[in-house]
């Protein structure tokens, strides 16, 4: 992948913006908000719940979560959001814990369902897991997106505690624990990192994905999304015209505006991957796919499985020589 399949970045910033036109990417991120509106509020009340449940109110975790979102969230958006999670939180009651989470994670999976199937059109595959796969899927993967933020932020907290430990018992001073408050951001693009690596394994139908780590379009996408997240809300600082357009809607619009902008990330770092593993199966890769393809080319596998053939008899035939 960090190949580029034998492309220079010109072709491939090309051949990426061609297929953006091609797949209606940003049609497609259109959708992606309209999902990922309904899907955002009980993936955070569903956090907040697991949270809560396993760790206790008293944590700090849901309010490093919150913090952490409104460092990318424009300010409207994030009031929108915090004061909505606080609300519902309030209102449900302690018996309905199990069901109530179970109805947030499957309404959360909904949003990872349809990246899937924008996904699917970046590669150019068809669908063909039964409906039920697919929700699993979903579900899975909302899940192991859950574990991600979680884990991200026990670390950063804990590990600031600790460093703040280790500093005061050790006598380190004041730069371990300066050091650590540095390292706390590359931790988390790193889990950011890896669960754009997880979307782009296991959402779109492809067969035997290889696993990296790190990818190209995992890079691109995370790099996108907060340059994105980053520019739009230092845009609205300076220029928030919505709320005085539109009134109490103008939140609601800015947040909407924020999730199309997330879903063109994700697709586009899709777009990016897809276009490298084109261009390298159509250089030779046995182990790339074309676009449209689930799994390496027919033509390779019979290819290599001839030559195995033929490597085979030249050896036997050699041994009775």
């Amino acid at each position: 992948m960090w190949k580029f399949g034998g492309l220079t970045w010109k072709d491939l910033g090309k051949r990426v913006l061609s297929e953006i036109q091609e797949d209606d990417v940003f049609g497609r991120s259109a959708q992606l908000a309209y999902y990922f509106l309904l899907a955002l509020f009980p993936l955070l009340l569903f956090l907040t719940s697991v949270i809560g449940l396993l760790l206790g109110s008293g944590t700090g975790l849901r309010h490093s979560l919150f913090n952490y979102l409104s460092q990318v969230l424009p300010g409207a958006a994030f009031q929108l959001v915090d004061s909505t999670i606080y609300e519902v939180s309030a209102a449900s009651s302690g018996g309905k814990v199990t069901f109530g989470l179970l109805a947030a994670l499957w309404a959360a999976s909904n949003g990872m369902g349809a990246i899937t199937q924008a996904l699917d059109v970046a590669y150019n595959v068809k669908e063909t897991r039964p409906w039920w796969k697919q929700r699993l899927t979903a579900m899975g993967l909302t899940l192991a997106l859950s574990v991600i933020i979680i884990s991200a932020l026990v670390l950063v907290l804990y590990g600031g505690r600790l460093a703040h430990y280790v500093a005061g018992n050790y006598g380190f001073g004041e730069v371990f624990t300066i050091t650590w408050k540095v390292l706390q951001w590359p931790i988390v693009l790193a889990f950011m990192l890896l669960a754009f690596a997880l979307i782009y394994y296991l959402a779109p139908d492809l067969h035997e994905q290889k696993w990296a780590w790190v990818t190209p379009g995992s890079v691109v996408g995370v790099g996108l999304w907060l340059l994105v997240s980053l520019g739009f809300k230092l845009y609205l600082h300076f220029f928030d015209s919505y709320s005085k357009t539109y009134g109490t809607l103008g939140a609601v619009i800015v947040l909407m505006l924020w999730l199309y902008l997330t879903g063109a990330a994700i697709l586009i770092g899709g777009e990016v991957n897809s276009e490298i593993e084109n261009a390298a199966a159509k250089a030779g890769d046995p182990d790339a796919k074309e676009k449209g393809e689930k799994a390496p080319s027919e033509k390779d596998r019979n290819g290599s499985l001839q030559n195995s053939r033929h490597a085979a008899a030249r050896v036997l035939n050699g041994g009775a020589g």
